[in-house]
């Protein structure tokens, strides 16, 4: 049973000019409301729909910002970097529970943070001989790493995000999407790879072999990624999301690693044309809205 951690001060990945910039090279529609939030365009069978990823928002700010950029409406796809239930008031009906997400302190002693049998493991890799590179993510959809996640996410059923995504932010922001490898011998067994934003970085993708595995070569190359990340100015590093219901063994992994707990907003659905037309599902809705206790 793991306890939420305070919140970090921070800016999110999808929240950031370097994503914003990624998008622009994509020729993805995007506009920035009066106070910076990054908003995405979409058209959804013949609706105007705006999408606000893993925004900072409050209630009185986001109704007036909506309304002073003109776009009263559109339809709004919501998803708070933080729980907002007083989505549900303005008439929003909730689509998805919010997730708990992963992240590291860099400013704080990596290894007093990091679990005993986690730094255990690292001692392990470290005496493995495995050597490490960090370069720039080669700009080829051929590259080790993203071939790799292709056949992970096939495996797995999942697609966060497509290479050209992936390949348009490493393009648009030269030097922020960082390659860390791990190699035994001439083989590669093991890789990450981090995207900074600002003073934050965020885990991207990763695979490891059965040889990268029975090394802790994850271990090794975060450990080393955290220590350049920090020496680089980076304050925060998001590892993603954790659900220890799915992803038992990953959630140990990144929680070993120091990192802290804190819930999303989940993901809303908000049409201001119909006021609060919709407001009897909110109180199906409102339980599930709050943060999930089956996930610690």
């Amino acid at each position: 049973m793991f306890d939420a951690s305070p919140l970090l001060p921070w800016t999110p990945l999808h929240q950031s000019g370097e994503y914003a910039r990624a998008l622009t090279q994509l020729d993805a529609k995007t506009t920035r409301l009066a106070d910076g939030t990054l908003v995405l365009h979409r058209r959804i069978r013949g609706i105007e729909t705006a999408m606000l990823p893993r925004a900072e928002i409050s209630q009185d700010s986001l109704q007036r910002l909506i309304r002073d950029a003109g776009m009263r409406k559109h339809l709004w796809v919501v998803s708070p970097d933080h729980p907002a239930p007083w989505l549900a008031d303005l008439g929003a009906v909730a689509v998805m529970s919010p997730a708990y997400v992963a992240q590291v302190d860099l400013g704080e002693d990596l290894e007093a943070q990091m679990q005993p049998k986690w730094r255990n493991r690292l001692r392990v890799a470290e005496r493995q001989d495995l050597r490490i590179t960090r370069q720039n993510l080669p700009l080829r959809p051929d590259n080790w790493i993203l071939q790799r996640d292709r056949e992970q996410q096939k495996a797995r059923g999942y697609k966060p995000w497509t290479d050209a995504v992936t390949l348009a932010f490493a393009r648009a922001n030269r030097g922020n999407a960082k390659l860390f490898t791990a190699f035994d011998g001439k083989a590669e067994v093991a890789a990450m790879l981090f995207l900074r934003h600002g003073d934050s970085a965020t885990y991207h993708i990763g695979h490891a072999t059965d040889q990268g595995r029975a090394k802790n070569a994850h271990n090794l190359l975060l450990a080393q990624a955290m220590a350049w990340l920090a020496n680089k100015g980076v304050s925060h590093l998001e590892l993603g999301q954790v659900d220890t219901d799915t992803s038992p063994g990953l959630a140990r992994f990144k929680l070993g690693a120091g990192a802290m707990l804190r819930p999303l907003g989940g993901t809303w659905l908000w049409w201001p044309p119909l006021g609060k037309a919709l407001t009897p599902l909110k109180y199906l809705d409102r339980c599930a809205m709050s943060a999930r206790k089956g996930v610690l």
